[in-house]
């Protein structure tokens, strides 16, 4: 018997339902099939490794010629290596508002590269009971935050890392070469070179001992506090135009210099902070780590001078 033409448009309708059935049961079959066979491979496994404050360390010490060394004060000063962390901050001094601006960005771990109990060895008895200590250790656990001091190794890197932190954004890299603390720059007056100091460094305020039309070219840098024997044993020796250093005791660096001058010398002197001249190191550490570390967020947070001229 003919079928009417709604029987046909009927079974036509009935016909497409089952296929289209047994493709999506087929589709859902091999979706499955895949899912299992790559899940066992690993395939939709994330690839943001989870790090605990020991791989972060360790990633960091393996590039560290003869780490990890026997005696240092890099330790850490709070929290533990187990810990997972959730994001990292580079300074260079783990100061309250830095841990604030850690614990408000979601970091535990903080990577400062001077002490956070104000003294070389992070002795918390050092000047005996102290009560900022104690609530800034208080701070810490609180929060969970950890903090690994990163001195003697950042300056292990080859080259120096602080060193080439500032070399690098004074613009100097092309006359640079690893090792040297004597740069031999393209001439300008003492005026100039402080100037220009300021701004690559992001520096308010320097200190200089010199006359400011003084010629400079050849530029002893030593950033930090790398103390007073060893700015004057190097310009004993090297006698450049100019000494640029972090820090200074002022009754060392700054009455030799200033001896230097009246006696014919011609070494001049920029002072620049402590902090300001070795924090572009802690930046570079930061643009170095983060490529390193897949997921979490590496971010660089100055901790400042902490002075004020008035």
């Amino acid at each position: 018997m003919k079928q009417s033409q709604s029987e046909n448009s009927y079974q036509g309708v009935q016909e497409r339902r089952a296929f289209i059935s047994t493709m999506i049961k087929a589709s859902l079959a091999t979706a499955f099939t895949f899912s299992l066979a790559n899940a066992k491979a690993g395939f939709f496994s994330t690839t943001d490794k989870i790090y605990t404050v020991g791989d972060v360390m360790d990633l960091i010490l393996k590039e560290i010629p003869g780490a990890p060394f026997d005696k240092t004060v890099d330790t850490l000063k709070s929290g533990n290596r187990d810990i997972k962390v959730t994001g990292i901050v580079t300074t260079m001094f783990a100061t309250i508002d830095i841990i604030h601006l850690a614990i408000k960005a979601g970091a535990n771990f903080i990577i400062a590269h001077e002490p956070t109990f104000y003294n070389h060895t992070d002795d918390p008895k050092w000047a005996g009971a102290n009560r900022i200590v104690e609530a800034k250790m208080e701070l810490l656990e609180k929060n969970k935050i950890t903090v690994w001091r990163l001195h003697d190794y950042l300056h292990s890197f080859v080259p120096d890392s602080v060193t080439y932190g500032v070399v690098k954004d004074a613009g100097w890299l092309p006359y640079y070469k690893t090792g040297q603390r004597v740069i031999t720059v393209p001439a300008l007056s003492l005026e100039q070179l402080a100037k220009h100091l300021k701004t690559a460094l992001h520096i308010d305020q320097l200190r200089v001992i010199g006359n400011l039309a003084h010629n400079c070219q050849r530029i002893a840098l030593l950033p930090g506090a790398s103390g007073g024997q060893t700015h004057i044993s190097l310009v004993e020796k090297e006698t450049p135009d100019v000494l640029v250093v972090g820090e200074v005791h002022e009754w060392e660096t700054a009455e030799y210099i200033r001896d230097t001058l009246a006696m014919g010398g011609k070494t001049a002197l920029i002072v620049l902070g402590h902090s300001v001249s070795e924090e572009p190191g802690l930046e570079w550490t930061q643009q170095w780590l983060q490529p390193k570390l897949a997921g979490i967020k590496v971010t660089h947070m100055p901790s400042g001078n902490p002075f004020r001229f008035v």
